[in-house]
């Protein structure tokens, strides 16, 4: 599998807007977080327990949760479909040990490692910040950590998952769109700034 890192990441262009420094939030991008769409039958006990055997925990089976332990996690997107996220080194033998396991069953595991990059969002203001551009209900009492959906920033497609309390967001967006919803994030976080 060829290094992704060698070809940099969306947001590290020279001509990009400065990060900026806000006192109540701070963004950074994940530019090469791994990636594997795994689709599968939740109603087959077979599926789910090869697939926990490899991953080392259990797919989430409720809509809109996450499961992690350590490094890797699996996003729901949806009854038949995980995002499963990891670490660039592990990716291709978490993938191969995925496709190995699951020979015979209607399962598919893909690589989608290039098709979205990860911006991180955290801090007392993070909520506020999203919900200038985001329909889902983020109150604390709704989303809270180890929740995810996939819904639209600033009509930018994203998958959005709560870390933590703190609150820390992980949003996943196409290349094509980094640079455009980090310049929208850079200017809902305006009034955050520190002069």
């Amino acid at each position: 599998m060829a290094d992704r890192t060698q070809w940099g990441s969306p947001l590290d262009a020279a001509s990009w807007p400065p990060r900026g420094i806000f006192a109540t939030v701070r963004f950074e991008e994940r530019p090469f977080v791994g990636k594997l769409i795994l689709r599968g039958s939740a109603d087959t006990r077979e599926f789910l327990d090869v697939s926990r055997a490899v991953l080392g925990f259990a797919l989430p089976t409720t809509a809109n949760t996450v499961a992690v332990d350590g490094d890797l996690a699996a996003l729901w997107l949806g009854p038949r479909e995980w995002m499963v996220t990891t670490t660039p080194e592990r990716e291709a033998d978490i993938a191969e040990r995925l496709c190995r396991a699951l020979v015979g069953q209607h399962a598919a595991v893909t690589d989608v490692s290039d098709g979205r990059t990860v911006i991180r969002l955290a801090g007392p203001s993070a909520r506020d910040i999203l919900m200038k551009g985001c329909p889902l209900d983020l109150h604390p009492r709704e989303f809270v950590p180890g929740r995810c959906a996939q819904s639209q920033l600033a009509r930018a497609q994203i998958i959005l998952h709560q870390i933590d309390e703190t609150p820390t967001y992980d949003l996943y967006v196409a290349p094509s769109f980094a640079r455009y919803l980090w310049a929208w994030l850079v200017d809902a976080a305006a009034e955050y700034a520190i002069a």
